[in-house]
């Protein structure tokens, strides 16, 4: 038997060799992908198209505040009022995206506390201390301050700050995703029953809403960390994972 050698040679006279013989690359660029999230506009928007309403292009003429103050269209107000409430209603309830807890709070203006405007709740962050009960009261000159409950008082001249935890109100554009959408289903079954007075699609759009309802919970228990234990903040621990019996 004999054994015979071939070799190949490739040159570049113009031969050319295969596609996965080539020296080339090819630089590949991809454009991020950008989220937008819901806007004041776009929601009044989906209220009206769930209604059967056409869109609008701008809610109206802003003010100095940056707040919308004239509107074209009654409607239109009223579905952005609608908005409102219920962007209020949603965040009075608390969640982890507009709570926050352990603040070193030092708004005292003389012997008494302000409330910050956006504050919707603020109480006391030791729940075992009782001999202290904070909430959130106007004072006689009509401003919102401090109020201690159990020593019925605005007043505390002896302390500099206190740690509270509080319930912000948050901007509906800086909201979540999953909490823009269950605001907009909720205010969308409101102006179904309102503004048309038609309970088939109310009842329709109560499905959305609790779906949307769904997905903030889901969001809540994935953010929120809540444990049984009720371990404060400023702390760790480590439970016991089965896991490790299986590794010795």
């Amino acid at each position: 038997m004999c054994s015979c050698r071939r070799t190949i040679h490739i040159t570049n006279k113009g031969a050319s060799a295969p596609f996965f013989y080539s020296q080339i690359f090819i630089l590949m660029t991809s454009t991020p992908t950008t989220v937008d999230l819901d806007t004041e506009l776009s929601a009044v928007n989906a209220i009206l198209g769930s209604i059967g309403q056409a869109p609008v292009a701008s809610l109206g003429t802003a003010n100095s505040s940056n707040n919308p103050a004239q509107f074209d269209n009654p409607e239109i107000a009223f579905i952005y009022n609608i908005l409102k409430e219920c962007n209020q209603d949603i965040q009075n309830e608390g969640w982890t995206f507009n709570k926050e807890n352990h603040i070193k709070y030092t708004n005292k203006s003389g012997t008494k506390f302000l409330i910050d405007a956006d504050i919707i709740q603020i109480d006391y962050e030791d729940a075992w201390d009782r001999t202290r009960d904070f909430v959130r009261r106007k004072d006689t000159d009509g401003v919102w301050k401090l109020y201690d409950r159990v020593n019925h008082t605005f007043e505390y001249p002896d302390d500099d700050y206190f740690y509270v935890n509080v319930v912000r109100r948050l901007k509906f554009e800086d909201i979540p995703a999953p909490f823009q959408r269950y605001i907009i289903y909720k205010a969308a079954g409101r102006a179904a029953v309102e503004l048309v007075s038609n309970p088939q699609l109310q009842q329709s759009l109560q499905v959305f809403e609790a779906q949307a309802r769904a997905a903030c919970m889901e969001y809540e228990c994935n953010q929120g960390d809540h444990s049984f234990f009720g371990w404060p903040d400023d702390s760790a621990y480590q439970s016991y994972k089965p896991y490790r019996s299986l590794r010795r």
